[in-house]
């Protein structure tokens, strides 16, 4: 038995991404419009989120750590401008309003 080819006959390497603020997730991303204007969307498996908690904007609860979930922010946007939604969130962000209000007690993270 031969050992396995882990590069394309030839010799020529793998082709790299120019720093993708993203490319540490492990999802595959698409690109969507929204709101007028191109967003980047990564999906996040459960096994790449562990570690970290986030607030997701559709609707206001924590993200726990291992959750598979979406990363998106805009094309032009930094990384300042992630965000971290659940799926069923992200697909329904055209139903929901554009300002959800928090209770008196809940956390402002």
């Amino acid at each position: 038995m031969s050992p396995r080819r882990n590069r394309p006959r030839g010799g020529e390497k793998p082709t790299e991404r120019a720093s993708d603020p993203a490319g540490r997730y492990g999802g595959f991303g698409s690109s969507e419009s929204w709101q007028g204007e191109e967003w980047s969307v990564r999906h996040v498996a459960g096994a790449s989120a562990a570690g970290k908690r986030y607030r997701c904007p559709g609707c206001d609860q924590e993200i726990s750590s291992g959750m598979p979930h979406v990363v998106a922010w805009p094309e032009h946007g930094g990384v300042d401008d992630r965000r971290h939604w659940h799926k069923a969130c992200w697909n329904a962000k055209d139903r929901r309003t554009s300002k959800v209000q928090r209770s008196r007690n809940a956390p402002r993270y």
